[in-house]
Parts: C-alpha cells; structure tokens; sequence
C-alpha cells in the first residue's frame, strides 16, 4: 500500500470515531433542550471534508508519493492539527458536535486552547488538511481541497457566532 492509501485510511478511522463521538453528543445536547440554527454549510461540509483527503489520497498514489523530507514534515503538520483539534473536543466534552447546537443557558468556552483562539478545532482542521496535503505530496488538490474547505469553515463560524449571539453568549 502506498503511503497515500494508508494517511487515507488512517484518516477515515479518526473521522469515523469522531462521527460516532458527535452523534453521542447530539443526542445528549438535544435531550437537554439545544436548539440547531439553519447551517446552509453543513451538508456540504458532509462530503468535501472526507472528499478532500480522498482526492489528495487519490493524487498522491497517481503521482506515486514516497517518503519523504514532506512527508514527514505533512505527519507532523498533521498530527499538530490532531493534538489540537482533541484539546478543542475534550475541553467542550459533550458540547462538541459536527453540527451547530446551542445548549440553554450555557456560557462560551473560555478553557483549554479557547483561552487562546476562538475556533481551535477549526485551526486543528486546517492542520490536518494541509498535513495531509504534505504526506500525500498533493499539491493541486491540496491547495484546492484545503482552500475550500477553509471557506467553508469560514461560512461555517459565521452561523456559529449567530447561533451563539442569539443566546447572549457574546
């Protein structure tokens, strides 16, 4: 297999696990009364961000992607993401959803690495995709596939902080 197939594969495993782990989380918030805002982005965000790896997976083995200097640097790149993204999940602990579910009368995280930037899970998504750009030595769908998804997590923060403002978080 090449170093392509299994960053993929990987990847999926960890999307996989946190699926499960936002699905647990949704039904919980909801039991509690969390209301979702209308997400025009979130459907879409269903299929471009496992898209993405898959298409940087596919260019990666078409170009016949070895070990290298990037991609080592792109595991690296890659694994800070992670680290990052799992430091966002578990200092929100059950309030940490795919989806955009607002729980009454909860107040903004202020914890953990929200301490120091406002959408860390989002900064620890933009590290995995261009780690994972770097390992599979991706460069066009790399760019692209990290470049829309950042726009989609863009649209995405803007319905959070709406969401949010309509509580009186902010």
């Amino acid at each position: 297999m090449t170093i392509s197939v299994v960053a993929l594969l990987a990847t999926l495993v960890f999307m996989l696990g946190e699926l499960m782990l936002s699905r647990r989380n949704e039904r919980i918030l909801r039991a509690r009364g969390a209301s979702e805002p209308p997400d025009p982005v979130y459907r879409t965000m269903q299929w471009a961000y496992p898209g993405a790896f898959a298409a940087m997976a596919i260019e990666g083995t078409a170009s016949g992607t070895e070990s290298s200097a990037a991609t080592l640097a792109g595991a690296l790149v890659f694994l800070a993401g992670k680290l990052l993204k799992f430091w966002a999940i578990a200092t929100l602990g059950e309030r940490w959803t795919f989806r955009v579910l607002v729980e009454p009368g909860t107040p903004l995280a202020t914890n953990g690495p929200y301490r120091l930037m406002r959408h860390p899970n989002y900064v620890g998504v933009a590290g995995e995709l261009m780690g994972m750009a770097l390992v599979t030595q991706a460069p066009w769908t790399g760019t692209a596939g990290t470049a829309v998804f950042l726009w989609l997590l863009w649209r995405r923060i803007q319905v959070e902080e709406r969401a949010l403002g309509m509580r009186g978080i902010y």
